[in-house]
C-alpha cells in the first residue's frame, strides 16, 4: 500500500506559534487555503483511493479540495489528530515549544513513559493512529491520504518505518503541507519513500 501522510496547511496559530491541539482548533489562513487548492495539481501524478482527515477543522480544510476534486468521501478519524498539549495548550513560550517536541521525540524513539502532564499517553497515541492506518489497509485502497499533524505524522513515521528514525525527524521537520510518503503494510513493515518531497534512503538510518 502507498500511504501519503500530509501536514496541514498554515493556521492562525502556527503564524503565533501556539500549541494549537484541542477541537476545533484554529482555521487556516488565506495562505492555508491556498495551499490546500495546491494539493491538487500537487498530487495529480498519485492514483488516489481514500482521503481522511483528523477532527480538528484544520485538517478537514486541508483535504477537503482533494477529496472533492477527487470525488472520494473525505473520511473524519479521532485517531489522527495532533498529539495534545495538555497544561501547555495554547502556550507559544520556548519551554513550552521545547517540551512540547521533546515528548514528541522521546515518543519517535521509543521512549513511551515520557508524559506531558494533562495529556495522552504514547501507547495510545500511536495504537490510535495505528487504527486509521490499519482501517485505511483493510479497505482495499491503494493509495491513501491521511491528513494530519506534524508532531503526530513524525512520531507514527518514526515509531513504525524501518528506514526512519527519531534523529532523522529531528533533522527533517515537517512544514506546512509537508508530506511523507511510505509504502508496504503494518504486518510486514513501512518505509518512507519521501519526506518533503525528498526521496529517503532505503536502508536503516538508526
Amino acid at each position: 500500500m502507498r500511504l501519503l501522510l500530509i501536514r496541514h496547511g498554515q493556521t492562525t496559530s502556527n503564524v503565533l506559534h501556539l500549541l494549537d491541539t484541542a477541537e476545533p482548533g484554529a482555521a487556516l489562513t488565506d495562505l492555508g487555503m491556498a495551499q490546500a487548492e495546491g494539493l491538487v495539481g500537487a498530487l495529480c501524478d498519485e492514483s488516489i483511493d481514500m482521503v481522511m482527515a483528523s477532527t480538528l477543522l484544520r485538517a478537514q480544510q486541508t483535504a477537503t479540495p482533494l477529496a472533492l476534486a477527487r470525488a472520494l468521501p473525505l473520511g473524519i478519524r479521532d485517531g489522527i489528530r495532533e498529539i495534545g498539549a495538555g497544561e501547555l495548550e495554547m502556550r507559544g513560550d520556548a519551554f513550552a515549544s521545547d517540551l512540547y517536541q521533546a515528548t514528541a521525540l522521546d515518543w519517535a524513539a521509543g521512549e513511551l513513559d515520557s508524559v506531558i502532564a494533562g495529556a495522552g499517553a504514547g501507547r495510545d497515541m500511536l495504537a490510535a493512529f495505528d487504527e486509521v492506518v490499519a482501517e485505511a489497509e483493510s479497505s482495499g485502497a491503494a493509495t491513501a491520504v491521511l491528513v494530519s499533524h506534524g508532531a503526530a505524522i513524525i512520531t507514527w513515521a518514526a515509531a513504525r518505518a524501518a528506514n526512519v528514525d527519531a534523529s532523522f525527524v529531528a533533522e527533517n521537520p515537517l512544514a506546512n503541507i509537508g508530506i511523507v510518503i511510505l509504502e508496504g503494510n503494518s504486518a510486514a513493515q513501512w518505509v518512507a519513500v519521501s519526506w518533503s518531497g525528498d526521496p529517503v534512503p532505503a536502508e536503516q538510518l538508526s
